[in-house]
């Protein structure tokens, strides 16, 4: 017979196998320009920042895999909506409540393996202040963010991230100097110390960088700056 008290040390077991897995992680970085969402990271091989729907891109740290089935899943749910319904229908919000619920289920249930991810979705706004971050956790739990948003392994490295960029108006920038902004960012998330880069630890990766475009000229508003995959 399994205990309340047995269910909630197998949770806490999970979740710190989860969050060992996470550490890791290559850190995501995103804010709001004025020309868009610009979304910075570094990879290996595959990419890490995908266009979900017309006006939401997608980002995470885990397992591969992990990573692969929530973007399609992601991916099949806007096109259902949007196609069910209208394209005006298709928001975050409905994305998120979503997706939640499956990452959830997989963190709870004792009998299968819980899911290695943490997500981040963007959607664009007509304004700058319009735009929305939600950030899905591996337990299912979701969070809103506006104007800058960090997905990192652990919550130092994401303070870390946050004191890098400290001062910057991003609600001002112009793009080249928003991205070196960002750029920097997820190096400190990776590096925080300078400590891996002193010792040659750093591991080789792809500076990889997209923008999703405010202008309403734009019929595809996801545009990569870096890290095309060939």
């Amino acid at each position: 017979m399994v205990t309340p008290y047995d269910w909630q040390e197998n949770v806490g077991h999970r979740a710190r196998f989860v969050e060992s897995r996470l550490e890791g992680g290559v850190p995501v970085a995103a804010a709001s320009i004025p020309e868009g969402i610009l979304v910075a990271t570094f990879r290996y091989q595959s990419s890490k920042v995908y266009e979900i729907y017309d006006r939401i891109v997608y980002s995470a740290i885990g397992t591969q895999s992990d990573i692969e089935s929530v973007r399609v899943a992601a991916v099949e749910f806007c096109h259902t909506e949007g196609y069910r319904r209208s394209e005006d229908d298709v928001t975050i919000q409905r994305l998120s409540t979503h997706l939640s619920q499956p990452i959830k289920q997989a963190f709870g249930d004792m009998r299968t393996s819980p899911m290695v991810v943490r997500a981040m979705f963007a959607e664009i706004g007509d304004e700058l202040d319009q735009d929305k971050y939600f950030a899905i956790d591996f337990d299912g739990d979701y969070s809103v963010y506006k104007g800058l948003f960090f997905l990192a392994g652990t919550p130092e490295a994401g303070e870390t991230m946050g004191k890098a960029v400290e001062g910057f108006d991003f609600s001002t920038a112009k793009r080249d100097d928003a991205l070196a902004q960002l750029r920097e960012a997820v190096v400190k998330g990776m590096d925080p110390d300078g400590s891996k880069a002193a010792a040659s630890e750093l591991p080789e990766l792809v500076f990889e960088a997209a923008l999703m475009r405010r202008d309403p000229k734009w019929t595809r508003k996801f545009s990569r700056i870096a890290g095309e995959i060939s």
